[in-house]
């Protein structure tokens, strides 16, 4: 497998100042608007079929070449999230409390990068389909495309999504067969006791002392009803009372966050999850009501496909910097939506030594771009050849 090792000239320079204007423009999940306007501007300029509004503001490019049968899809999210961005480079975001703090102006500028640099080369035959998804964040988007009938549209055999990755070196590639990214499942318990005064306690039923002992109860899921070698995670995120200072509340609301890696462990979280908190509800006298909701597929890469992404990656970039067999991360992309309907794989690209995702000082790494754009355009030729 030979991969191209230089972009034609200009075109990098191009990739950063489409991706510093999209940075400096971002929109929320399904509000992306003039991203939509401006991807879809750039496939055109690249001689691709443009097709828009897929799943809301979704825009997919497909390059056809010759009468190949075979045919490879790729993501790419638009959307930014509400964090204020605390950065001083020229082009942070004209915005006020929204940015893109998860790097998908650097995702977007990549893949259309590829797409530049397939358009222009030549030695495959088939169909490339790159898929430009609203509403990744909150996790509607794949779902939105799917249900707008992306794959009986846009037929292919499979499909590949990478996501940047600050702590690992620059230009360094992760991959592995099976779960990378965990599924995420949301909770809301609303206990419900006797509001009374603070000094009277026993005229009432203490929702506080009945919501923390939940809180704490909860922690014994993961370490007590699971398998130790099975990832899990509970995560109790927001604790609300309708209480004052001296008024012991009627209710208290718990929200939270699970994540896992199977459906089976999603299932005996959540069974858990209402034997515990009705059982000391009723101990204390209280109810308890409880929503329970799975927002995120788990991310499983197809083992062929996960291979593949390893090889092509070392064509580019070296074998020394490619692991095959990274460890999964417990954050969630609704992409394995996906690939519960097709082949593919997930990667990561190194960001380098960053600030973390979804922080406010978090910067895209301009270095990264050009590697990327070779991998996809090579990831297609290999596919097509």
């Amino acid at each position: 497998m030979i991969a191209a090792q230089h972009m034609p000239d200009g075109l990098l320079a191009r990739m950063k100042t489409w991706r510093h204007h999209l940075h400096q423009r971002p929109e929320l999940g399904n509000q992306e608007y003039e991203t939509a306007d401006f991807v879809a501007q750039v496939l055109s300029e690249a001689g691709l079929d443009v097709h828009r509004g897929i799943g809301g503001n979704g825009v997919v490019g497909v390059l056809r070449r010759g009468s190949g049968s075979k045919a490879i899809g790729f993501r790419a999210e638009l959307d930014g999230l509400p964090i204020a961005e605390d950065v001083t480079h020229g082009h942070r975001s004209l915005h006020r409390g929204r940015m893109h703090a998860c790097g998908h102006d650097g995702h977007m500028a990549m893949l259309l990068g590829g797409a530049h640099l397939l358009a222009v080369q030549d030695g495959f035959e088939g169909t490339a389909v790159f898929v430009f998804q609203p509403d990744e964040e909150q996790g509607t988007g794949a779902r939105a495309m799917i249900a707008d009938d992306l794959f009986g549209r846009f037929p292919v055999d499979a499909i590949f999504a990478i996501h940047n990755l600050p702590g690992l070196a620059a230009g360094h590639f992760a991959v592995r067969q099976g779960p990378i990214m965990a599924s995420e499942d949301n909770f809301s318990l609303r206990v419900i006791g006797k509001g009374t005064h603070a000094a009277m306690p026993q005229s009432g039923i203490d929702a506080i002392t009945t919501a923390a002992e939940i809180v704490t109860a909860l922690q014994t899921i993961v370490s007590r009803s699971l398998d130790p070698l099975t990832p899990a995670v509970v995560s109790v995120t927001d604790f609300v009372t309708d209480g004052g200072r001296n008024i012991l509340p009627e209710q208290v609301t718990l929200t939270g966050d699970v994540r896992s890696y199977r459906p089976e462990v999603s299932r005996i979280i959540e069974t858990s999850m209402r034997r515990i908190s009705e059982s000391i509800c009723a101990a204390h006298g209280a109810t308890c009501i409880m929503e329970y909701s799975r927002e995120f597929s788990a991310t499983c890469n197809t083992r062929a496909e996960a291979i593949f992404v390893q090889k092509v990656a070392e064509s580019v970039v070296g074998a020394g910097l490619v692991d095959g067999d990274c460890s999964p991360l417990m954050a969630s992309d609704d992409f394995g939506l996906f690939l519960e309907r097709r082949p593919g794989a997930y990667c990561f690209l190194g960001n380098g030594d960053s600030a973390p995702l979804h922080n406010p000082s978090y910067a895209f790494n301009d270095g990264i771009l050009e590697t990327g754009a070779l991998f996809w355009a090579n990831l297609a030729k290999a596919h097509l050849q």
